[in-house]
């Protein structure tokens, strides 16, 4: 099988395996050294946008909110385990199981592709290119610091394959994780009043339901949710001798997401609740933040905070460049490999064996022309928006095919779970199925706000 570093080497269990394969070998239990794939989707899904959601929910409602980014991390857990244990149990990818519901995946998978990912190439670009502006006021402008940012996370994922990427986002965690918990420290919690914000309670305002749900629903990313079984191929994870290390790095992943929302909600109820102070919702909240910290705590603290927001950013672009390239590509390799077959009638075959988790963790993806092809995508094209702005109904169109990804993910990885797809003792049992029904239910009432509050009038 594949070894932790993404280099495929024999099946356990083959005949002749040799005392030098033994380092390719599973695990016989979970051991923290084996870490890696859960800090690259924590590092990935916890965005700029989602900081200032926390921060303006603790802004509004003090810590009255906390056990709903604490529930949303139970949500995503339940999420991307399911996604790992496809992975794992199966030997096949995501999409590959996508693939066999329907012809109507593909096409909601591509168009869901090629529109999300040219705006949130440029949102992306603007959200790392914030915190260096705020950092370097008089150096460039922020387009310019955005397409610095893209260039660099393209440069970096184009050369680089998983190990070195892995190695990157874990020192750009540890800059996040110290930035934060330093800033919730900083403020002086009220821990009682942060210990009461664990019991259910829903703060006494208009919408207040919604709000919620909106919380937990976007606590720690969308479609790096399904990189995540990506990741653990990439990695070198392809058979379920890794299941229990997984689920280990899945924990470690929402572990690591609920100390950064758990902190950036204190920071928000102590330091603008408090004081009555309101900021932008958006990636500008944070900028605002750094001004509000300056003048409380000194400019060192604010610089700190900037680097924090700058690594949250950052970690978010070069995630999303690695991961959902790594999909793309893995989409193009089983069409074309299916296309191949067509003459021999062997497509089925064909298909599964280009996208078998072995193919992702051989490394070959990364250096595939369907890898960097959609890495030029998210780079590039996007760069025309931060010049132009972004087009009216583009961003319509985006906004609903990003709030019906999760209800896809979520109901599909029922689907699959509890079908024939799936090996018997890896199907879900009562709980995985609880929560991802639940899952599903409230991203489907999200998708439904979030469709009905576009303005299509305008539209048409």
């Amino acid at each position: 099988m594949a070894d932790t570093t993404g280099n495929t080497g024999k099946t356990a269990g083959n005949s002749g395996e040799t005392a030098s394969d033994e380092t390719n070998s599973s695990p016989r239990k979970s051991s923290w050294k084996y870490i890696g794939p859960g800090i690259v989707v924590a590092a990935t899904g916890v965005g700029a946008g989602d900081l200032v959601a926390t921060l303006i929910a603790g802004s509004n409602f003090g810590y009255t909110l906390l056990w709903a980014a604490v529930l949303g991390c139970l949500v995503k857990i339940s999420l991307a385990e399911a996604a790992g244990r496809w992975h794992l149990s199966t030997g096949r990818t995501l999409f590959e199981g996508w693939a066999s519901l329907g012809r109507w995946t593909t096409w909601f998978f591509v168009a869901y592709l090629v529109i999300w990912g040219f705006v949130y190439g440029a949102a992306a670009m603007s959200s790392s290119g914030l915190p260096l502006q705020a950092l370097f006021p008089d150096v460039m402008d922020l387009k310019w610091w955005a397409i610095l940012s893209g260039l660099v996370g393209l440069v970096f994922v184009w050369f680089n394959k998983y190990a070195v990427f892995e190695k990157v986002m874990t020192i750009l965690v540890g800059v996040m994780f110290v930035v934060t918990v330093y800033l919730a420290i900083r403020v002086t919690p009220n821990l009682g009043d942060a210990f009461a914000g664990l019991l259910p309670v829903l703060p006494d305002e208009k919408d207040s339901i919604l709000n919620t749900l909106g919380l937990i629903g976007g606590v720690g990313g969308t479609i790096t949710l399904a990189a995540y079984g990506y990741w653990v191929n990439a990695k070198g994870w392809t058979n379920t001798g890794w299941m229990k290390v997984m689920r280990l790095d899945n924990r470690v992943a929402y572990a690591t997401t609920g100390i950064f929302v758990i902190a950036m909600l204190i920071v928000g109820a102590e330091l603008l609740h408090a004081s009555n102070i309101a900021i932008a919702s958006g990636d500008q909240g944070l900028v605002q933040l750094g001004g509000i910290l300056e003048d409380e705590y000194g400019t060192a603290t604010s610089k700190f905070f900037l680097i924090g927001f700058f690594a949250t950013s950052f970690t978010s672009l070069i995630g999303v460049w690695h991961g959902v390239s790594l999909m793309f590509a893995d989409f193009v390799e089983r069409f074309r490999a299916r296309r191949g077959a067509s003459a021999t009638g062997d497509e089925a075959a064909a298909g599964a064996e280009a996208g078998s988790g072995e193919a992702v963790a051989s490394g070959a993806r990364e250096k595939s022309w369907p890898f960097r092809a959609y890495l030029l995508w998210l780079t590039f094209p996007p760069m025309v928006l931060l010049f132009e702005g972004q087009p009216f109904r583009l961003i319509i169109l985006y906004g609903v095919l990003g709030a019906a990804f999760l209800p896809f993910l979520a109901l599909t990885l029922v689907w699959l779970l509890n079908s024939s797809r799936t090996p018997r003792e890896w199907r879900n049992g009562p709980l995985s199925n609880a929560m991802l029904v639940i899952a599903g239910l409230l991203f489907i009432v999200l998708c439904v706000k979030q469709v009905w509050d576009q303005p299509w009038s305008e539209f048409f």
